[in-house]
């Protein structure tokens, strides 16, 4: 999904115009990418969380020349997903799993 589809979606669910809906979805974005810039910690209840780790330098290895090429320090975002969005997620999964067993085709 593009974020150009995320504000149409949006837009037809809130009543908002997708010009205002654009606005509030750009804030939101960059006020997360602010605040993990800033090494703050982001807790969306129910969806997930946030933050950035700090990563070493190391050596790596060139898939192409299998040459050692040095890795330097840097963060990165880490996402954890919070219980409720990961058993959302897996619904489906469970159901085709159950018909699996069942030996038939899951019916919605």
């Amino acid at each position: 999904m593009t974020k150009g589809e995320l504000v149409n979606i949006i837009a037809d669910g809130t009543g908002l115009t997708k010009i205002e809906t654009q606005a509030v979805i750009d804030g939101f974005l960059a006020t997360v990418s602010f605040a993990l810039k800033n090494r703050e910690r982001i807790d969306l209840r129910n969806f997930g969380s946030m933050k950035t780790v700090k990563r070493n330098a190391r050596i790596a290895r060139n898939p192409r020349t299998g040459e050692p090429v040095e890795v330097p320090e840097h963060y990165t975002v880490v996402f954890r997903p919070a219980k409720d969005l990961r058993e959302y997620v897996n619904q489906n999964i469970n159901k085709e799993r159950k018909s699996d067993e069942i030996g038939g085709d899951a019916v919605a």
